[in-house]
């Protein structure tokens, strides 16, 4: 899973979390689980607006100092990230996979969607597609 570095600041009226691969993405809240909360949305927007201008999606650097935290993505998003480095690394559009699929290109949108609760089914199709296949690791939590 991906899981970016941030820095959680703590200050008096709050805790504010940015991260130094995605300088986009900024955000705070009230306690450490809220802020949490917060930096797994705010990242997956900012890579959302990415996949929209089909930049590529940063790696995440090491986690290093104090009050660096990792961020994991949920696993669905993970995948499709895939789906779309896979699709950059092709050069191939949502039309163009919707096509390979023979689904209509709102399916693929949906696909796409960090926040749409996709159907692992429909991921693996779509990496098949394109030549990959989904790998699936199951690690001890931290």
């Amino acid at each position: 899973m991906l899981a970016y570095p941030a820095k959680f600041d703590k200050a008096e009226d709050g805790i504010t979390v940015t991260f130094p691969d995605i300088p986009e993405a900024v955000t705070c809240g009230f306690s450490d689980q809220q802020a949490m909360e917060y930096a797994v949305d705010a990242l997956e927007s900012v890579l959302s607006l990415y996949m929209n201008q089909r930049k590529p999606i940063p790696r995440p650097g090491r986690a290093r100092g104090k009050g660096i935290r990792l961020v994991r993505l949920p696993a669905l998003a993970d995948a499709k990230l895939a789906v779309y480095d896979a699709m950059l690394e092709q050069n191939v559009r949502k039309a163009g996979l919707a096509r390979r699929l023979g689904w209509q290109k709102s399916l693929v949108d949906r696909l796409l969607d960090l926040q749409h609760a996709s159907r692992l089914d429909q991921i693996e199709l779509a990496l098949a597609a394109l030549g990959k296949q989904l790998a699936i690791l199951v690690e001890d939590a931290a």
